[in-house]
């Protein structure tokens, strides 16, 4: 972590644990509503779990098991394999649209935050079945998340939204990066990540998420 000042780094872990605390108080009401309509909509869990690739430290890259609202069909993948999400993807329900449109569907992941496998914002955790083919298609990709955790939102997440393509990913370690270079100062990085909260609010009320 040599390119993250220490103090920023504390303050960092601390905001983390501050904003999904509120985060989850503040959505407590939706739970059961989106819940419902989940269950309402099409067969299967209220919640979904994958495996996400996580922080890389010197001697080893973390893995942990991201919690999302489910916003697919079940066994989407059963037969395909891991594949990218496409804008009118027919494996996303009627509901789950919306929840990803409002990026809703990201609630849960405040679990994630509190258990310290994710930064409310960061490098978006990538998936292992893609890891190995981007890591060789794009320079400096695994350098995204070394000492960092990835995040529910972020630079790259509300300059371009979801992955559709290896090229979405491409032009995102670019904002990754410099997501990363702005942790090296305090003021920095608090100027970063105050643009980053209210542009995925803007993304939210808008419904431009995908």
């Amino acid at each position: 972590m040599t390119h993250i000042h220490p103090l920023t780094a504390m303050l960092k872990r601390g905001s983390d644990i501050l904003m999904a605390s509120i985060g989850i108080l503040i959505t407590l009401p939706l739970l059961p509503i989106i819940a419902l309509a989940i269950k309402l909509d099409s067969p299967g869990p209220v919640f979904f779990k994958q495996m996400r690739i996580g922080r890389s430290l010197p001697d080893r890259t973390l893995m942990f098991n991201m919690i999302k609202f489910r916003t697919m069909v079940c066994n989407a993948e059963s037969v395909t394999g891991a594949v990218w999400a496409s804008k009118q993807d027919p494996r996303i329900t009627r509901v789950g649209r919306f929840l990803r449109k409002t990026r809703l569907d990201e609630i849960p992941q405040f679990i994630n935050v509190l258990m310290g496998d994710m930064s409310m914002i960061g490098p978006r955790p990538e998936r292992p079945g893609f890891y190995q083919s981007l890591e060789d298609a794009i320079p400096f990709f695994a350098d995204r998340t070394y000492g960092l955790m990835p995040g529910i939102t972020g630079l790259a997440q509300v300059k371009q939204g979801y992955d559709t393509c290896i090229n979405d990913v491409r032009s995102k370690v670019g904002y990754d990066h410099a997501y990363c270079l702005s942790m090296s100062s305090l003021k920095a990085w608090v100027k970063m990540d105050l643009y980053i909260i209210f542009a995925t609010l803007s993304v939210m009320f808008n419904g431009r998420g995908q």
